[in-house]
């Protein structure tokens, strides 16, 4: 396995940003394309149409020792307003698309969350089963929105040779094993999923649990994020919080650095879980602690992860 960093809290060039990488001791980069992250380090257009663009773009990466571990173009793909809709497909086949020129095989992003029959446009999660209306529109949206969809996609990914690795996210049709399932069986093998553990600690989901369950082959890309829960608050209001993500003080959990929220002993199994389910890649730091710098965090998560990583297959799993 490979330190990474996803690159998107990195506010400075794509040359600068790669410098100090390097120094920090992170051997793989994630760049994000657009949607909801900017496309702070790279011009998805111009890569897509210059090939010179491409050469410079990746020896940029090689050329430092590092390795291009995914293109990010996180977003609703789903999203029933029509110039946000439009405008996040656009940028996620234009992804996959480059990332078939740049012969890179993993590209992430999100399910998309869709709207309701009435042409509404904003994203509408249904989540619970009580109103049969709740039933009806989640029918809906897989049988109209997501099927549709997501069955274009598989099949121009696997024309393209491409991993869509999903993250799995509250807000968005596919955010538990269950909705994932349903997806890439309407997707096929082409999508799998981007394993981010810190969206699965406050739906009460055990990522130790997730992993085996989704079983070899299905874990394209992780994300190396944590979350901490405040146990008091939790118990009192629950772990569906509407709070502004930057009330840490009030919440009842908020994305941390690695080891704020979980230990060593839980990332030490987490890796070998990982390891366990055939997964070989990178680790990607994906930093959103609200409390620390960027730069404060991603230092401490690669000092966190360091001895953690498992560099060689066993003999027992190879």
């Amino acid at each position: 396995m490979k330190i990474g960093l996803f690159t998107d809290s990195l506010p400075t060039s794509f040359t600068e940003a790669l410098d100090w990488v390097v120094e920090q001791g992170i051997e793989a980069v994630e760049i994000g394309t657009g949607n909801f992250s900017p496309a702070l380090h790279c011009n998805l257009d111009e890569l897509l149409h210059s090939e010179a663009a491409r050469t410079a773009f990746t020896s940029a990466i090689e050329g430092r020792g590092l390795m291009l571990s995914a293109l990010n173009c996180n977003g609703n793909l789903l999203d029933p307003h029509p110039a946000r809709g439009q405008a996040s497909q656009d940028v996620f086949f234009k992804t996959v698309e480059l990332a078939n020129k740049l012969g890179l095989d993993t590209i992430v992003t999100m399910s998309g969350c869709p709207g309701d029959p009435s042409g509404t446009p904003y994203p509408n999660w249904p989540t619970h089963p009580q109103q049969p209306e709740y039933a009806d529109l989640e029918r809906w949206q897989w049988d109209e929105v997501i099927a549709p969809f997501w069955e274009k996609a598989g099949r121009f990914a696997a024309d393209h040779g491409v991993r869509i690795a999903i993250e799995l996210h509250p807000g968005q049709s596919a955010y538990n094993t269950r909705t994932m399932l349903r997806l890439r069986a309407i997707a096929g093998p082409y999508v799998g999923v981007n394993l981010d553990p810190s969206h699965f600690f406050y739906q009460g989901m055990d990522p130790l649990v997730v992993i085996p369950a989704l079983g070899e082959g299905f874990i394209f890309h992780v994300h190396a994020k944590d979350t901490r829960i405040d146990p008091s608050e939790m118990a009192l209001n629950g772990g569906l919080d509407m709070r502004p993500m930057d009330l840490v003080a009030e919440r009842s959990w908020a994305y941390r650095t690695l080891g704020y929220g979980h230990g060593e002993a839980w990332w030490r199994d987490f890796v070998s879980a990982l390891r366990l389910a055939g997964y070989d890649g990178a680790l990607s730091i994906e930093h959103e602690d609200p409390v620390m710098s960027a730069s404060e965090g991603i230092i401490k998560s690669v000092k966190f992860l360091e001895p953690l990583i498992l560099r060689t297959m066993p003999e027992s799993v190879a």
